[in-house]
């Protein structure tokens, strides 16, 4: 039996995934969270195979929430699915510690599939993401946001999504300040020179949600 932990804010999400999951008769939903501090909680308190994880969601999250579940539990396997397109997050995602990446908009199939290929110690990956991945190491032609830190680009896709410093600070749990020294090297990695250009640098580069 693979044990999972389910984290999604979104109660409806969760309700679809059980009963998706609850047709594979060796998976069992062991534990749900609403949230990365509660998924972490979880995490520290009991034992799963493998967490199913939203990239987005209150608190704790992201890239940051990975590495926290990583360090917290090594043998836990962590796949990620998320609203957010394998160009935006895949990769630094498995290089957090992700064992795969599946977008939801996938199939049913895929993503048992993808469960199973992870808890059992593979990695799930799309051929443009590994593709990309192999690009990145190889250092060919890497865009400039590639050289942001993971935090970062977390400040970065927020700031391009029309956040406020105060609003940024408030959800990564950073003051203001830091925001907005975050802010500034990120203009100048990304050689742009205030937020119209930063928003215009993530829409060429489909580095939002909706673009």
């Amino acid at each position: 039996m693979i044990r999972l932990l389910l984290a999604d804010d979104h109660q409806l999400v969760r309700d679809g995934l059980k009963r998706i999951l609850g047709a594979a008769p060796e998976l069992e939903v062991a534990g749900e969270a609403a949230s990365g501090d509660e998924a972490l909680a979880l995490v520290k308190a009991n034992d799963y195979h493998l967490a199913l994880l939203d990239m987005s969601m209150p608190g704790l999250s992201g890239i940051a929430l990975i590495k926290r579940l990583r360090a917290e539990k090594p043998k836990l396997r962590i796949l990620v699915l998320s609203m957010h397109g394998e160009d935006q997050y895949a990769a630094r995602a498995l290089k957090a510690g992700a064992a795969g990446y599946l977008t939801k908009d996938s199939a049913s199939a895929q993503l048992v599939g993808a469960i199973r290929k992870v808890a059992a110690g593979g990695v799930h990956i799309s051929e443009a993401v590994a593709a990309s991945l192999v690009k990145a190491a190889a250092g060919d032609d890497a865009p400039a946001h590639a050289a942001l830190s993971d935090r970062e680009f977390e400040v970065f896709r927020l700031l391009a999504a029309g956040r406020a410093p105060t609003e940024i600070a408030a959800r990564l749990h950073l003051s203001v300040k830091t925001v907005s020294t975050h802010k500034a090297r990120i203009l100048q990695k990304l050689g742009v020179g205030g937020t119209a250009e930063l928003v215009r640098y993530a829409l060429e580069h489909r580095l939002l949600e909706d673009s």
